[in-house]
């Protein structure tokens, strides 16, 4: 297994989500601090938009529009001309904030939520998975999920991979012609590592967040760990491949407790690091 340790890329930020690498920028979501950003290689910080509801979860539609999870208000958002429209209502399906999500070439949207009242601590519950379809019809397309986070679709848009965060593992299902899911199965047990934003590699490895650790970890469809990149007294939130070669892993982390996140501190930061294997596209 190959070690390597992070870098500071970019920091001052409240709580980073939802890290997309495109059009030669890197996309964040400042969750707590309501704005989604856009960094380039040379560290240029742009705000892109304000959210008032938390944005988490990015993506992108056939035709480039930009959509954006608002958290709070259970909404999926679509940015036009710089002002955010609704693309889909979420909250009849989803009874708590929505969260992580990727977009396939289809403009289908898979969205996760957390199920239960995190912040308050309230007691676990396992939830749904919902398609956003690219017109904004809503479905549930998967139930019975440990806080589903960080979706991803694999280059031929056949396979979905979804981090379960409370379950310590990764859950993969197969796409079928009509976005729906089926063929739930164990892509990797993780043991004691709680996986939270995840991306995929060209190889169909994947990168995760272990939120209750200190690595970002590569991981073999079957379980074995190929690369653990470790940060220093901080948790890993998300990460994505990205930069001119794809070769650069953007690690989102944090410092701080989970009941500290809405507090307003700037306590997250981007870090990087270069890997052998570059990106496959999703998220």
């Amino acid at each position: 297994m190959k070690e390597s340790s992070t870098t500071v890329f970019a920091d001052d930020f409240v709580f980073l989500e939802g890290p997309r690498w495109r059009g030669d920028k890197l996309w964040l979501s400042d969750i707590h601090g309501h704005a989604v950003y856009t960094l380039t290689m040379d560290g240029q910080r742009s705000k892109v938009v304000d959210v008032p509801g938390k944005p988490s979860g990015i993506g992108f539609l056939p035709d480039g529009t930009p959509l954006i999870i608002s958290m709070h208000d259970r909404q999926l958002m679509k940015l036009i001309n710089g002002k955010l429209e609704r693309h889909a209502d979420l909250s009849a399906l989803c009874p708590y904030e929505i969260n992580d999500m990727v977009v396939d070439k289809k403009g289908n949207a898979y969205v996760g939520n957390i199920g239960f009242d995190l912040l308050n601590q309230e007691k676990f519950k396992p939830t749904n998975f919902v398609l956003v379809t690219a017109n904004g019809d809503v479905r549930e397309v998967a139930t019975d999920l440990a806080v589903p986070n960080g979706p991803v679709v694999t280059p031929d848009g056949k396979t979905l991979i979804v981090a379960e965060s409370w379950a310590q593992r990764l859950t993969a299902f197969t796409i079928n012609d009509d976005g729906s899911l089926s063929d739930r199965r164990v892509f990797a047990d993780l043991g004691d590592a709680a996986p939270d934003g995840i991306c995929l590699d060209a190889e169909g490895a994947v990168w995760l967040a272990a939120f209750n650790q200190d690595h970002f970890i590569r991981v073999l469809e079957g379980g074995e760990i190929t690369h653990r990149v470790k940060v220093v007294k901080r948790s890993p939130v998300a990460c994505t491949l990205g930069g001119p070669d794809g070769c650069t892993l953007f690690g989102l982390t944090y410092q701080g407790s989970i009941q500290d996140m809405g507090r307003g501190k700037a306590a997250s930061r981007v870090e990087i690091a270069q890997v052998d294997v570059p990106a496959s596209g999703s998220p």
